[in-house]
């Protein structure tokens, strides 16, 4: 599923690791060999963190990154901020995969031959198995965003804020909003 394309080059090419965790996920043994590639990108309540990753080397299979820390786990490969591929992964339901922005990873997939179908899920299907890795995960799914997200034909901007839009949707909490709240006085 990656290293497909061959389409543009614009815009952000790389992943989005998504794990919840006491300590940085770049400390992870199962993510041990790409380790120095992993720069943090955003921390959300409840211990969720998201990590970047460049597009090489390949991350590396999150089935076992989801065993090794005993909770769900998902990266987006984000594909020049036009698509993402989605890998999710939990101890018990297992992996599934899904895609963001379904007509340019067409295009990026055309090359190669492999049409959708033959690597993600159909929308309701993905929407399903991601309500099924939110409980897992502890979280409330929000089905009415997943299903809108996971059925998107393209990004309206970036390809990330669909992706940021799937985890508010699989309920892993977002960034708070602090625009207007004082600093506290230290």
């Amino acid at each position: 599923m990656v290293g497909v394309g061959g389409v543009g080059h614009m815009g952000f090419w790389g992943y989005l690791v998504v794990g919840r965790s006491d300590r940085p996920l770049a400390e992870e043994p199962a993510l041990s060999a790409v380790r120095s590639e992993l720069t943090p990108h955003q921390r959300r309540p409840d211990g969720w963190q998201v990590w970047r990753h460049p597009s090489e080397p390949d991350i590396g299979d999150m089935g076992a990154l989801a065993r090794a820390m005993g909770s769900p786990v998902l990266f987006g490969f984000v594909m020049g901020s036009e698509c993402v591929a989605v890998e999710a992964a939990a101890p018990h339901s297992g992996s599934w995969y899904a895609c963001l922005a379904r007509e340019p990873m067409a295009r990026h997939l055309a090359p190669s031959g492999l049409e959708l179908e033959e690597l993600f899920l159909p929308a309701e299907d993905a929407a399903r198995r991601a309500a099924d890795w939110a409980a897992e995960a502890g979280g409330t799914a929000e089905p009415d965003t997943l299903l809108d997200v996971l059925s998107a034909r393209r990004p309206e901007s970036f390809a990330e804020l669909l992706f940021f839009r799937l985890l508010d949707g699989l309920g892993i909490p977002g960034v708070p909003d602090l625009r207007g709240v004082p600093d506290p006085v230290e």
